[in-house]
């Protein structure tokens, strides 16, 4: 399969990116179970050569399933598929991708963890912001 979509999508387009396309391919194939649990993905030379894809494009969908928790890295090794059930296989997780919980492999519930730490602190500084502004608009009020 080669995609021969290059740059930027236009506004309200429902047309996927290069690198949206190959990263739901993989996922396809790990629904399928044609890549389990632990297996090697593709290297960047294979995906770049099945897709007609730059490795700039090859690299952003290796980070996209990653961050979606169906990749984890194993340094000098390369990507493998994650071990745990993903959310969009079970119906009735409702706890999303970013609180599933991996079945094994350390490397991917620190990568869930991370995540979930770093949205709590998105979350604290919102919310700290919003003090902030409450309390500066309640000063002035008073006067």
């Amino acid at each position: 399969m080669v995609v021969r979509r290059r740059g930027r999508r236009p506004t309200g387009s429902g047309v996927p990116l290069t690198f949206e396309v190959i990263a739901e391919t993989l996922r396809e194939r790990i629904r399928s179970r044609r890549l389990q649990p632990g297996d090697a993905l593709p290297t960047q030379a294979v995906l770049m050569r099945e897709f007609g894809a730059a490795s700039l494009t090859v690299q952003k969908a290796m980070a996209l399933l990653k961050q979606d928790g169906w990749a984890v890295s194993r340094p000098g090794k390369g990507a493998f598929v994650a071990h745990h059930d993903h959310p969009e296989d079970d119906a009735d997780d409702v706890d999303g991708p970013e609180t599933a919980t991996p079945v094994g492999g350390t490397t991917a519930r620190v990568e869930v963890l991370e995540r979930a730490l770093a949205d709590a602190v998105e979350q604290l500084a919102d919310l700290r912001a919003r003090v902030q502004a409450l309390e500066a608009g309640g000063g002035k009020q008073g006067r």
